[in-house]
């Protein structure tokens, strides 16, 4: 499971780095980090994909998004009789507390 999230966090923080960087404009001397070669890569995906390139980068979010939510489902699918158990646990202080309140009241004076 870390191998998964790793192979799938990995690219995501790769590519949100070379985007934050690069459309800032902090290249630290390497020319992959312009804001040129910025957008070059997008007028050259745009060309390719036939869109214009200001599109691409929220289609690259909506996908991150997708993708994020799938991973999510397959370890929430994976670990759910550790959650439900938790959710269980976490219930039953409330049930047995409204016992002791119930019995608090039926003893009183």
């Amino acid at each position: 499971m870390k191998t998964f999230l790793i192979l799938w966090a990995a690219p995501i923080a790769l590519l949100g780095s070379w985007y934050g960087l690069s459309y800032y404009d902090m290249s630290f001397g390497i020319f992959m980090l312009t804001r040129q070669a910025h957008d070059l890569v997008f007028q050259i995906y745009g060309q390719i994909l036939g869109i214009p390139p200001e599109t691409i980068p929220p289609l690259v979010m909506r996908a991150i998004a997708f993708d994020s939510l799938l991973v999510f489902a397959i370890i929430g699918f994976r670990r759910r009789r550790k959650i439900i158990a938790w959710w269980k646990a976490r219930q039953a202080p409330s049930a047995s507390e409204d016992l002791r309140s119930i019995d608090n009241l039926s003893s009183a004076p």
